[in-house]
């Protein structure tokens, strides 16, 4: 029978009891056809890897998309998946609910590679950009923030000359 666990360095074989290579203190592995059955978290993990098309896992994250709580979020999680898209979910600032809930909007976020094709998939439109334009200030703000500025100003003149002669 061949050995269950074999050094990676050196091709030293272990009893299933040693954990370390004798010979060079590499830690063993299981030998070629002798590991078990993986875990069905390796295995989940594994399908999930495949399942994301490289293109789309390119660049930093963008949000294409609000959930209005968890299990909605894990919703759109899925059918980007089924796309290729790699996806994250985070909670929405601005909403007080505890993190252990899956309460409140949550955002989808994809890395920018994948935006189009996520977008093409959610059916979703990027926010339009709009510069946010200012009006300049009215002539009698403009007056009365001077004046309160030399108010101020003027006081802590008098504060100063006051400590020193006083």
């Amino acid at each position: 029978m061949p050995p269950l666990l074999v050094c990676p360095a050196c091709g030293t074989g272990g009893a299933p009891s040693e954990r370390f290579c004798p010979r060079c203190g590499s830690p063993f592995v299981h030998a070629p056809g002798m590991a078990g059955p993986p875990s069905p978290r390796e295995g989940e993990a594994t399908a999930r890897a495949r399942k994301v098309y490289p293109p789309y896992a390119e660049g930093e994250p963008v949000r294409v998309a609000t959930a209005q709580n968890q299990p909605e979020a894990e919703m759109v999680q899925g059918l980007l998946l089924n796309a290729g898209v790699p996806s994250l979910v985070r909670r929405s600032g601005g909403f007080d609910v505890p993190d252990f809930l899956a309460a409140g909007p949550r955002d989808i976020l994809v890395p920018r590679g994948g935006e189009a094709a996520a977008r093409d998939v959610l059916g979703t439109q990027p926010a339009p950009a709009t510069p946010v334009e200012r009006s300049p200030a009215r002539p009698w703000v403009r007056a009365l923030a001077v004046a309160l500025a030399v108010l101020v100003i003027a006081l802590v003149a008098a504060g100063v000359v006051s400590a020193i002669l006083g």
